[in-house]
């Protein structure tokens, strides 16, 4: 019986073990008996009709220093696969673009999560204009005058390249603006999202967890001093938390747009009940520091769900 689980994601070598998302779901299938095939987008190569990739497979460990093995290497048919994971972090460049087009080819004959065309379509700032409603006063542009009107309407605004990951490039503006350094940082980062700046991120935003169109949990993020970035990368701290009313109404509508256009796991932010933009749907991390947090291992919710037998 076919009971292969084959990751697309970084280097193995080079994550980290103690907050990594694909590590603990990676544990999880093995756990349930599935061997781990590991590769990076780099590894593909579409071969007389088929799509095959130099992985490894693994031994994973629940232990930070030693946290995996290389049983062996091999050139391996994906389509063959139970499932695959696309798991590499962004930045989401025509590499990223390029190894989904090279998954669509075997998407019918293999589950493949997230959903390579749908990973492919949704631009995890841009998706957001369907939920304009749900954010603070927030353009999109690549426009210095557009800039410069929402600034002076609103005049502490937040800076985030359409592209940008991790909390990075992030632009917070509330004094005079600086039209020389503006436009070195549009010339470098193209269209950005330009938000009216939120203050109580300062208590934090609340990354909440979707799998199968359900919303499964949530942490809180809080910036560290003299910060407005909640990114854990850059410094945030998690804590436990929980939605109220409003903020799981909004997550609730938000899961269900994702779901219709086949995004199984993704992870959505929250500040002050309003959708911030980030739609994360290529890696989206924090089950770590949830299990940490509360007990519950998500990461067995979500291999339920799939039902893979």
């Amino acid at each position: 019986m076919n009971k292969i689980v084959a990751i697309q994601a970084d280097s193995i070598e080079k994550i980290n073990p103690k907050t990594d998302t694909t590590l603990l779901l990676a544990l999880e299938a093995q756990k349930r008996k599935h061997k781990i095939y590991w590769f990076e987008s780099k590894d593909l190569s579409f071969i007389n009709s088929k799509l095959f990739a130099d992985v490894k497979e693994l031994r994973l460990f629940s232990n930070d220093k030693k946290y995996f093995k290389i049983i062996r290497k091999k050139k391996f048919n994906l389509s063959s696969s139970k499932v695959i994971l696309i798991r590499q972090d962004p930045p989401f460049n025509i590499d990223y673009i390029n190894s989904t087009l090279l998954l669509d080819s075997i998407k019918n004959r293999t589950k493949i999560i997230n959903n390579p065309e749908s990973v492919r379509n949704i631009s995890e700032k841009l998706f957001s204009i369907k939920f304009m409603q749900l954010m603070p006063p927030t353009i999109f542009t690549k426009n210095l005058n557009e800039i410069i009107n929402f600034y002076q309407k609103h005049k502490k605004i937040v800076l985030k390249p359409v592209n940008g990951y991790a909390g990075k490039n992030i632009n917070f503006i509330n004094r005079k603006l600086n039209l020389g350094a503006l436009r070195k940082y549009l010339k470098k980062t193209g269209f950005v999202m330009v938000q009216k700046f939120l203050p109580l991120v300062k208590y934090g935003d609340k990354r909440v967890f979707i799998i199968n169109g359900k919303v499964v949990g949530a942490i809180k993020r809080v910036p560290s001093k003299n910060s407005i970035l909640s990114n854990i990368s850059q410094g945030g701290k998690a804590f436990k938390t929980n939605l109220n009313k409003f903020e799981k109404k909004v997550s609730d509508h938000v899961a269900k747009v994702l779901k219709k256009n086949n995004i199984y796991f993704a992870g959505i932010d929250l500040i002050s009940g309003k959708l911030i933009g980030d739609i994360n749907v290529t890696s989206p991390t924090g089950l770590i520091q949830f299990k940490q947090l509360t007990g519950i291992n998500l990461a067995e919710y979500f291999w339920d769900k799939l039902k893979l037998k």
